[in-house]
């Protein structure tokens, strides 16, 4: 849903620029009541996921793919201030590197991409956590929907913006109709990407998901046929636990996704670039300002193989986010006094 320079009218994107520019300024005061030294470096790791698979564009529809939002995955995992920088991070990525939505488009994007998404779906999910049993089964559930809701969300918000600062004459109802239709269809790739991932890491870290703070799933053990409650464990300072084993798989994850499984995505256009093809939309679309830029349409300039040069781009481009991330992260987390210990004890699983 990259929107790029020339489908929304100078004035108004200023305007998006402000507010996505002022929202990032509270998620940066936010963000440091979420981070400290030990969830910084992940809350990168996050931005490079949710880079790496976004490349992998996923066929909804006859002609039309989808791909991850990610900012329903951000917000639960890291928490919602911090999971509007991750997005921004991405965008900012994907735009000055890879020619990926516009750059004067890019508080729209932000907007859009970031910030609704974040904030619906996070409103979402807590006030599914607050109904439903405080359970992995349940946290899962909370994501899925949470993430479902969120892209068509940012649907209306794409609706609403063109509606005010369009740059080509197309009826509203029938924009708002075609985006909102096919990017519900995308929202059920979302929602399983988004509760595949957070069900993962619950189910092996949940001191490290924010949403999942307080979640308690006794362990079971199997005496005489029957499943009891284990006896209780004594229990440790989560700032004990060491995060580098999941911050080695993650980033290893993600240089997969990117480097190699993304070769085998979709190459149909996505929903946004679909349904302005299909209503005229593009008709005004300006030449991208990072055009020329080595890493272009994702891949590496001079590399004639198509399978090595996105690979390379992906790789690339993973690297930078996690790069910059966790730059961004460090530089905003929450600075404790010496030896003090994180409050939270880890979960019982």
């Amino acid at each position: 849903m990259h929107v790029p320079d020339g489908f929304i009218n100078a004035p108004v994107s200023a305007a998006a620029g402000v507010v996505a520019a002022g929202a990032v300024a509270v998620s940066l005061r936010g963000a440091r009541r979420e981070l400290d030294e030990r969830t910084a470096p992940l809350a990168g790791l996050v931005a490079a996921f949710i880079f790496a698979v976004q490349m992998l564009n996923f066929p909804v529809a006859a002609g039309t793919s989808g791909h991850l939002l990610g900012g329903a995955l951000a917000a639960i995992l890291v928490g919602p201030y911090t999971g509007v920088l991750c997005i921004s991070v991405v965008l900012l990525m994907q735009g000055i590197l890879f020619a990926d939505g516009g750059l004067t488009a890019l508080g729209v994007n932000v907007l859009d991409m970031g910030i609704t998404t974040t904030v619906v779906a996070y409103a979402l999910f807590r006030g599914l956590v607050g109904v439903l049993p405080r359970t992995r089964r349940s946290m899962t559930v909370a994501s899925f929907v949470a993430a479902l809701v969120s892209v068509p969300a940012a649907a209306v918000v794409f609706t609403l913006i063109y509606w005010i600062g369009g740059t080509t004459d197309i009826a509203i109802g029938k924009v708002f109709t075609a985006m909102v239709g096919v990017h519900l269809l995308i929202g059920i790739g979302e929602a399983l990407i988004t509760a595949l991932t957070v069900g993962a890491v619950i189910a092996v870290r949940p001191d490290l998901v924010h949403g999942a703070r307080g979640l308690t799933a006794p362990l079971k053990l199997r005496v005489g046929g029957e499943l009891v409650d284990a006896p209780a464990r004594e229990t440790a300072p989560v700032a004990a636990r060491s995060t580098r084993k999941v911050w080695a798989t993650g980033l290893v994850t993600a240089l997969v996704l990117a480097g190699f499984v993304s070769f085998y995505a979709s190459a149909s256009p996505d929903g946004l670039e679909k349904v302005a093809a299909d209503q005229g939309i593009d008709e005004k679309t300006d030449p991208h300002a990072s055009k020329d830029s080595p890493l272009a349409d994702y891949g590496v300039r001079d590399v004639s193989d198509a399978r090595i040069s996105g690979g390379l781009a992906g790789v690339i481009g993973v690297g930078a986010t996690v790069v910059v991330g966790s730059g961004v992260f460090w530089a905003v987390r929450r600075r404790r006094t010496p030896g003090a210990l994180d409050a939270r004890t880890e979960e019982t699983v």
